[in-house]
């Protein structure tokens, strides 16, 4: 930066803030740090009383900070997406619509690791609403190279780094399992709980079947739910290690190719994810669904309303942030859990 004369600082940055005061009337920044002087600006700034200011020089190969926050804005915003004005270097992005907010982590950070940028986002895999805020984009001084620039963009690989993906499952099928509810012997508290959390995404429960822990009477379930119109296949019980315990093993022998058996969260690590050929996902739903506030199926379920397909990675990747700390109240979503 350099001292200038004010008549001089047409097109320069200035370097700090500009307090202006009228007697009486107000007193705060007249010119915010960043602003580029416009010839309108000097008659302001000499009846304030400055004759001469610090400010940064642009020259050939630099870019003020507003229009680098415009090129970094660029590698985020994608459709369901609004966007702020860049204001002080700044832009912010919220969401226009519902939906699964997603996240590609690795080419994120690959722009993260290119010096004096920034995007900061919230955490992928997050259920937004409307009017959510999304990410932030800056860069760190008021002026920079072009060139850092242009290597942050090469980072992020020529496609938006974020995704708002709206919901668009609308149709499920619930399979409750297990001789005591079968039998009347107990009254069914599962599938209440799974129908409530459904109804959050705009899923309807289409098909209910109630069965007993039989193998066979699981696999006849499981075809009759398949010949349905149901786009997702819950089964809810009937998933730990205990012999009777058939639902896993039938989910396998109905034709779905199995992602998981098993996830590194607390409560749900005894969840199981599937999909069959058609595409159609079927989970394995266990116990503690049913009792505990948030546990896996809340992480899971927003990518599956998404139509998001889940794969092994999304699930060895839940192990950090997975262990709900079952605080009371509890303020799931925004809380470490699943972050």
């Amino acid at each position: 930066m350099k001292l200038i004369r004010t008549q001089d600082a047409v097109g320069h940055v200035l370097c700090h803030d500009m307090t202006q005061i009228i007697p009486g009337v107000s007193k705060g920044p007249r010119f915010r740090k960043g602003h580029i002087v416009t010839p309108e600006d000097i008659p302001v700034l000499l009846s304030m009383g400055k004759e001469n200011l610090y400010v940064w020089e642009m020259q050939p190969g630099m870019l003020h900070e507003n229009e680098a926050a415009e090129r970094l804005c660029a590698l985020c915003l994608n459709d369901g997406m609004q966007r702020s004005e860049a204001r002080e270097g700044k832009i912010e992005l919220t969401a226009d619509r519902d939906g699964v907010f997603l996240v590609d982590s690795d080419r994120l950070i690959a722009v993260n690791s290119v010096d004096e940028v920034m995007i900061a986002t919230i955490h992928g895999g997050t259920a937004v609403h409307r009017g959510d805020k999304l990410c932030g984009t800056r860069v760190i001084p008021l002026v920079i190279e072009e060139e850092t620039l242009r290597r942050a963009e090469a980072a992020a690989g020529g496609r938006p780094l974020l995704e708002l993906r709206p919901y668009r499952l609308r149709r499920a099928a619930v399979i409750t399992t297990g001789s005591e509810v079968y039998k009347g012997l107990i009254p069914d508290s599962f599938t209440p709980v799974v129908q409530n959390k459904l109804q959050q995404f705009g899923i309807e429960m289409c098909c209910h079947l109630t069965v007993d822990d039989g193998m066979d009477h699981l696999l006849e379930a499981l075809d009759k739910v398949r010949a349905t119109d149901a786009e997702l296949i819950l089964c809810t019980g009937g998933m730990s290690v205990d012999p009777d315990d058939n639902t896993p093993g039938a989910i396998r022998r109905s034709g779905a190719d199995i992602v998981t058996y098993g996830a590194p969260v607390l409560p749900g690590a005894m969840f199981l994810l599937g999909y069959y050929p058609d595409g159609r996902p079927v989970c394995g739903l266990p116990g503690c669904v049913m009792y505990a506030r948030t546990t896996v199926f809340d992480l899971v379920l927003p990518r599956l309303a998404a139509g998001v397909r889940l794969t092994k990675r999304d699930f060895v990747t839940m192990g950090e942030g997975g262990l709900c700390l079952g605080c009371q109240p509890c303020t799931y979503p925004h809380c470490p859990f699943g972050k």
